[in-house]
């Protein structure tokens, strides 16, 4: 039977670097979308989308950016229990 991701320990305890990493990169485009949301309904402008898109698409990127850092706290977990 083929192992599954999370038995692999020494995948998880390699992946510390890449999800923390994808992490802060989701979140840094949570805050650039929630600014530029912020920004066009400020302005009463259209920014490419409406702002409340702009808005919602920021919650999206924030709620993916969550699974990335709780990858990496079950990744260093893994790494410090061992």
């Amino acid at each position: 039977m083929a192992q599954r991701y999370w038995e692999n320990l020494d995948y998880l305890r390699a992946s510390i670097g890449r999800a923390g990493a994808l992490g802060g990169l989701c979140f840094s485009l949570a805050v650039i979308f929630a600014a530029l949301g912020v920004i066009a309904d400020a302005a009463n402008v259209k920014i490419g989308l409406n702002a409340c898109s702009w808005l919602l698409l920021a919650i999206v990127v924030a709620v993916l950016s969550e699974t990335f850092y709780i990858g990496w706290a079950l990744a260093w977990y893994v790494k410090t229990a061992a």
